[in-house]
């Protein structure tokens, strides 16, 4: 098998459109690691993504009367720019069906390499349906964005690159992985040349299906995905990519979103480019590694896979990276409500900088603190700040891995409701579409009273909702039944300490 995906490797027509990319030294970051970290900059590429590439060689190996038909896909994302633009260079007719909640950017992205973007739908399930019946009705041919031997081949020329620009010692190459046609491409040609580099694949922690598929040994189909990191955000494994990805992989690595926004800024520190989630993937891998194994001294090559990330969700990427470093914690202190309380916990504080500080009055005798405050993750790490304060006599709450205190809480504090009760919490992501919140209120028809609303968007296809009901004991059944049927994902945070904290009754 792998004998017959390098020999389409080597034949491949990328180079007509796509660019060989340059393998980058991280000075910093391979200091501070104590590894050689070198970047394989595919940000590059002229629709800054490795997707080109695939696209292309699928493209440029279809038979005359297939390029007469025209292809079609269904993507929101640098797939989409890819198809366009390599269909652009060829002269083939590319429509490209996206969902109508697809920022404009990426859709005047398409336009701008000539191909036709077709929106329809709300939600990407309903794009793709709508486009293989298109394929049906026209005789369009489909340009699937992963599971295709063409396009994985098309992907596996950075591995045919990687070895030619690191002929020397090469440990391990960390690979970002959502369906899986670019650790299948890249590890098909390095392990049939050099089977003794590592093929790593790093996954985000809520859309791994890549680690699950291979913990099964078969393709499965998680549940649901997280959207943060859209670029890999993908249910299951290709077909194709999973029968070279089940032998050839060495080991899967998923990190959580807060790892990812670390990564995106250290690769700014250090090279000024600025990746999207997917496109650190890879570099997130490769700190957990290093800082699991210990290694030392080895050479690790990090795919920064895309750059198209969208302006505002940067803030959100600034607010995390530090927590991501573990140079932030977010605690919850309780301090005595009088004169004198706020310079005693600065002086148990000592030298620490505070990030953040968030007070409301809670009663008579004491009060509570919604505090950010620099750590750091060797010389004084945040369990030595919990148990310092604690010896102090300041009771503390760690809520630095509490995503509803991290999301909503810190722009919430504002104090405890005492006329509200029967308060049920929940956590929802809204799908950021025309008449989403009104579907949500609609459904819920008045019957439970809304005592509290945030919403946050950080420039995704979904929305951060916080919401508060009033529910009697009786009728939680029923909400929970509503919730359900309204179909919006959601947790119940009713006993999360954070809300408990500094919103609860």
């Amino acid at each position: 098998m792998l004998e017959t995906y390098v020999k389409k490797i080597l034949t491949s027509r990328v180079y007509d459109v796509a660019q060989e990319t340059p393998l980058q030294p991280a000075r910093q970051l391979s200091q501070r690691l104590g590894n050689q970290i070198l970047l394989k900059r595919e940000d590059l590429q002229p629709v800054h993504s490795f997707k080109l590439r695939g696209a292309y060689n699928k493209l440029a190996q279809l038979t005359t009367s297939e390029r007469a038909c025209g292809v079609i896909t269904a993507s929101a994302g640098n797939h989409a720019q890819g198809v366009a633009l390599a269909a652009q260079k060829l002269g083939i007719k590319a429509h490209i069906v996206m969902p109508r909640t697809t920022p404009e950017l990426k859709v005047k992205n398409v336009r701008a390499y000539g191909g036709h973007a077709l929106l329809y739908g709300d939600s990407f399930p309903e794009a793709l349906a709508h486009s293989l019946k298109l394929v049906e009705e026209k005789g369009y041919v489909y340009v699937h964005p992963y599971d295709d031997p063409e396009v994985i081949a098309g992907q596996g020329t950075i591995g045919m690159e990687l070895l030619r620009q690191q002929p020397g010692a090469l440990d391990a190459i960390f690979v970002p992985v959502g369906g899986g046609g670019l650790i299948a491409g890249i590890a098909a040609y390095v392990k049939y040349l050099r089977p003794s580099i590592k093929m790593i694949g790093v996954e985000a922690n809520d859309s791994n299906c890549l680690q699950t598929a291979l913990a099964a040994g078969e393709r499965v189909v998680l549940e649901q995905v997280g959207l943060f990191a859209d670029g890999v955000a993908v249910a299951q494994m290709g077909k194709h990519s999973f029968a070279i990805a089940r032998d050839y992989v060495d080991e899967v690595i998923s990190v959580d979103s807060d790892a990812i926004c670390a990564a995106i800024k250290d690769l700014y520190e250090d090279t000024r480019q600025i990746t999207e989630p997917a496109g650190a993937l890879a570099l997130a891998g490769i700190k957990q590694y290093v800082e699991r194994s210990g290694v030392r001294g080895q050479t690790l090559v990090a795919i920064t896979s895309g750059a198209n990330i969208n302006f505002d969700r940067l803030r959100h990427v600034a607010e995390r990276a530090e927590l991501g470093e573990k140079r932030e914690a977010i605690i919850a202190v309780t301090i005595p409500e009088r004169p004198g309380s706020f310079k005693a916990f600065c002086e148990a504080l000592g030298k620490r900088q505070i990030t953040e500080f968030n007070y409301r009055y809670h009663h008579s005798t004491e009060a509570h603190i919604f505090v950010g405050v620099q750590t750091d993750p060797e010389l004084d790490p945040r369990a030595a700040l919990v148990e310092k304060l604690r010896g102090d006599g300041f009771p503390v709450v760690d809520l630095t891995d509490n995503e509803l205190a991290k999301l909503h809480i810190r722009h919430t504090v504002g104090g405890h409701s005492k006329t509200i009760a029967n308060e049920m919490v929940f956590r929802f992501e809204f799908p950021e579409r025309p008449g989403a919140l009104f579907r949500f209120l609609q459904r819920l028809g008045g019957r439970w009273n809304i005592s509290l609303f945030h919403y946050r968007n950080h420039g995704s296809a979904d929305g951060r909702v916080l919401a508060a009901l009033q529910v009697p004991p009786s009728e939680r059944g029923e909400v929970i039944k509503t919730l359900d049927a309204i179909g919006y994902d959601y947790l119940d945070e009713t006993d999360n300490p954070a809300y408990r904290l500094f919103l609860g009754q």
